[in-house]
């Protein structure tokens, strides 16, 4: 439940509208609704500023409709990541305004929010780290983030990252989406003074190690004011610029 529905909550009260009973009954989901295969945590939102996401891998589409649902109903945006088609057309079929992103390979139920605050980059390196960067940036739109989206930049051709200079300079926070030798975060990192987050992904070849060859280097990188996400993790990345910029402040339009 998200803290404006509990307000309303609150006031209907305050005005006699609904009984006690009747809120108790509505506030009943502020913790968690036990589904007996999952747990769903309607509290997050107010804990966190954002609710539950739905990590897709190991559940079945019935499951995971049925969390979406629940979610929904509580007035909750939903967001289910790394899923299938089966699954988004299990959750159409309990809950309206449902959508499906290809790429990011998401489910999304509700709408973006019309107010964005500050800016995020989400860069990939190839078109193949396009998925990954997309699941970033869609989480990121969906916790009220303007994002601009700069695919395809690798350091393969640099000319075609410093094309985009303007989006280095004019972020608050930038994601960078990297795999085979995961050095596009170091070079973005030394073109601006934002925070960088990096994100390896398991595109590569057998040496990369479905993603780990991308990571460490990473880790390694040289340049400072860049943190490292897990393999594939675009999800945590778009968190994470999002976090940064709520925490920092940036309320305004997209202008370094």
């Amino acid at each position: 439940m998200n803290p404006g529905r509990l307000r309303e909550i609150l006031k209907d009260v305050e005005r006699g509208e609904v009984t006690a009973d009747e809120a108790t009954e509505k506030l009943r989901v502020l913790g968690f609704e036990d589904l007996g295969f999952a747990k769903v945590d309607h509290h997050r939102a107010l804990r966190r500023g954002f609710p539950e996401v739905v990590f897709g891998p190991g559940k079945n589409p019935e499951q995971i409709a049925e969390i979406a649902q629940r979610l929904a109903h509580a007035g909750q945006p939903v967001l289910v990541t790394k899923t299938t088609k089966e699954a988004f057309e299990a959750v159409a079929a309990k809950t309206t305004g449902a959508h499906w992103n290809a790429d990011a390979r998401a489910i999304i139920v509700g709408q973006l929010p019309a107010e964005r605050n500050g800016s995020a980059a989400i860069l990939s390196a190839g078109t193949s780290d396009i998925g990954v960067a997309e699941e970033a940036a869609l989480t990121a739109e969906l916790m009220g983030v303007n994002v601009e989206r700069v695919f395809d930049v690798g350091v393969a051709g640099l000319h075609r990252l410093l094309a985009h200079q303007k989006a280095l300079t004019d972020s608050d926070v930038l994601v960078v989406v990297a795999g085979m030798d995961g050095a596009l975060p170091s070079v973005v990192s030394g073109l601006t003074d934002a925070p960088v987050i990096a994100v390896p992904t398991s595109v590569g070849y057998g040496a990369s190690f479905q993603g780990l060859a991308a990571l460490l280097a990473m880790l390694n990188g040289c340049s400072p004011g860049v943190a490292v996400v897990n393999i594939d993790n675009g999800f945590g990345a778009g968190y994470m610029a999002s976090v940064i910029i709520r925490a920092s402040g940036c309320d305004r339009e997209p202008s370094r």
